[in-house]
């Protein structure tokens, strides 16, 4: 049977849960519709999402319409989502874009569009809601060629939309306004239309799937998801109109795209390219040492199904793999690879209750394990978790997660712009055994350097193998890496080269009669807790640069507001790279501080009457210039404080 691997994408509230909802009804697949307000749709499975009536974690079912099963995949629609949704979109066949024939094409919209055309997914768009009062489906049609600058071609029309009682037809794919619309992106159809030939459906079905494929073309239909209206019309477009996936023989060759729990543990979901994977294959991910699979659940109409294998073209739940997500078992169609982008906040996060301080760091542990997105930094000696975010909702889905899984309540500081730090020169700094009030029976010399930007950490042993015990190399390393999470303004240092230049240890000794003495040998731990001492000496020799985050930003206004838009984004910093217009709106391309993005955000509504749409994604990081560094307080001993650090840290 052929397969369709198809998300449903939008931004949120324009109804993509009702409609993935709708489509399992109208397939046979549940036999009763589920409801996002009365939290009983199929795929909306975590308590949160059913209490808030949004998505937050991507969503795989299955229906089967015709001679094609079709996997959907529903993602989330809230802006601090994004990420969710661009990971999701690297493992779509095509997907189904739904747009609000009464709000509109709207900002996340935009970030969605430009998302599926990074990564060239097929689509085509659903203007949902035609039952509604204000219902428009001609303007959501104009916002789509004006705001997408998409080329779209209605293929269903609307009887009196506005009305509970809407009802949608079909347009014949022979019709005027079709003909002419794939007329401009196919030269075949185009040559017949301009000479007046006749045009015959079926020319104009196979100009349309070529068109749709490289992404020229974008059908369009509409239609209600509560209601039905156009439903199985979408339905019959999706079968006929959609490129389908593409089963392929030879090494298996999969893409990790999100990982979950349930009662029996781990799970990795994976989308196989090609192949055939078997339980009890032995696996391979970038990186990693071969793992057994050690069980198979694919995703079916009936649910997620247990099978002895999982072939090109199928979603499957995994167990035995350890995998993260992004991770690829053997070389993926290049289009389907996903780079994460790093989060730019950051806040503190602390149990209610203190003795749960334990349980809180095992279960965020987990959580960051099962996402990317969540960076986790736990410190023991601090007894304190920084996590960095991407917006505040993710902070409340933390929570509920905490509460909900663990039964850990926990609290957040107030949010901070996540900068880093840079080394600006060279540094050397060495300890010796039993000098200057050096408890550990360990000897320690470092240097550290500045490396390009994007090298992130490398530590070299320099000379030290051969000379050192390999635990004790790679004890200073841990070390080594833990101290850089905090540089001289308390933010983590990147993109930097330590070389071990010396080294000094006690051999494995005892005293006579009894065995090995802990108390005149030196153990691992003296070299993990020397490092950072070292590592705060270099860095103060060398000096670091606090650079914040900058985002790029696209952001598209109409004409009449756009000198009231250019003043606010230079007062706030911004850098305008370029300008262009079309019908009445002008797009305006920079970057600009993240730490100044909220101001914007909150500023466009008011300055352009709510049609601004502002997207942003991180882009680089840059140097403080013009003011203090921005400090991030420490909690805990400071290992630039060599006498506090000591007593704090014995031996």
């Amino acid at each position: 049977m052929a397969l369709l691997n198809l998300g449903i994408v939008a931004h949120v509230d324009a109804g993509k849960t009702s409609l993935t909802e709708r489509l399992l009804y109208e397939a046979g697949a549940v036999s009763r519709l589920g409801s996002v307000d009365a939290g009983t749709t199929r795929t909306d499975s975590m308590e949160l999402e059913r209490r808030r009536g949004i998505t937050i974690r991507a969503a795989v079912t299955s229906i089967t319409i015709g001679d094609l099963r079709i996997n959907l995949l529903d993602t989330p629609g809230h802006p601090d989502f994004i990420a969710e949704v661009e990971r999701s979109l690297a493992v779509l066949d095509a997907a189904v874009l739904v747009v609000s024939s009464v709000e509109g094409v709207q900002p996340q919209t935009v970030a969605i569009w430009r998302a599926l055309r990074r990564i060239g997914v097929p689509t085509m768009l659903f203007l949902n809601k035609v039952d509604r009062r204000g219902a428009d489906t001609d303007r959501a049609v104009t916002q789509v060629r004006r705001r997408l600058a998409a080329r779209p071609v209605l293929l269903t029309t609307v009887v009196g939309q506005g009305t509970r009682d809407a009802r949608v037809r079909v347009v014949g794919l022979d019709a005027e306004p079709v003909v002419e619309a794939v007329a401009e992106v196919d030269d075949a159809v185009a040559a017949r239309w301009l000479t007046d030939a006749p045009v015959r459906g079926r020319e104009v079905r196979r100009a349309i799937r070529h068109a749709v494929r490289r992404g020229a073309l974008t059908p369009v239909a509409c239609g209600s998801a509560i209601t039905g209206a156009g439903v199985r019309q979408l339905c019959h477009l999706l079968t006929d109109l959609l490129p389908r996936g593409e089963q392929r023989d030879g090494p298996p060759v999969g893409t990790v795209f999100a990982v979950d729990r349930d009662g029996h543990g781990r799970r990795t979901w994976l989308r196989l390219w090609s192949g055939r994977l078997h339980v009890r294959d032995r696996v391979r991910l970038a990186g990693a040492r071969p793992e057994t699979v050690t069980q198979i659940a694919v995703i079916e109409p009936a649910g997620v199904q247990v099978r002895p294998s999982v072939a090109a073209g199928q979603i499957a739940a995994v167990r035995g793999l350890s995998a993260r997500i992004g991770q690829h078992i053997g070389e993926p169609p290049r289009r389907h690879a996903y780079r994460f982008p790093p989060p730019t906040r950051q806040a503190v996060v602390e149990p209610v209750e203190p003795d749960q301080r334990l349980a809180m760091f095992a279960g965020l542990a987990e959580l960051a394990d099962e996402d990317p997105l969540v960076d986790l930094r736990l410190d023991e000696h601090r007894a304190e978790a920084v996590i960095r975010l991407h917006g505040e909702v993710q902070k409340e889905v933390l929570a509920a997660l905490m509460a909900d899984r663990y039964g850990v309540r926990v609290r957040f500081s107030g949010t901070l712009t996540a900068c880093i730090e840079r080394v600006a020169g060279t540094g050397v700094a060495e300890e010796r055994v039993r000098e200057r009030g050096n408890p550990y029976l360990a000897g320690l010399g470092l240097r550290i350097e500045a490396a390009p930007v994007g090298h992130s950490i490398e530590f070299r042993p320099g000379v030290e193998p051969g000379r050192l015990p390999p635990a004790f190399v790679a004890a200073t390393e841990e070390g080594v890496r833990a101290a850089l999470r905090h540089g001289r303004h308390g933010w983590p240092v990147t993109d930097c080269v330590v070389t071990m230049t010396a080294s000094q240890y006690w051999p494995r000794q005892s005293r006579p009669h009894q065995k090995f003495d802990k108390s005149i040998s030196t153990v691992a731990a003296d070299f993990r807790n020397l490092a950072p001492v070292v590592v705060a000496a270099t860095l103060r020799q060398a000096g670091t640069r606090v650079c914040q985050p900058v985002e790029r930003f696209d952001v598209n206004v109409p004409q009449h507001a756009v000198e009231t838009v250019m003043a606010l984004l230079g007062r706030l910093g911004a850098a305008v790279h370029d300008i262009a217009g079309a019908d009445g709106y002008l797009e305006v391309h920079g970057t600009l501080p993240s730490a100044r993005v909220p101001h914007v955000v909150a500023a466009l509504p008011d300055l352009t009457g709510g049609e601004a749409v502002l997207t942003t994604t991180f882009d680089h990081y840059a140097p403080l210039t013009g003011e203090e560094p921005a400090t991030l307080p420490r909690r805990g001993p400071d290992p630039d404080d060599r006498e506090a650090w000591f007593r704090a840290v014995p031996r």
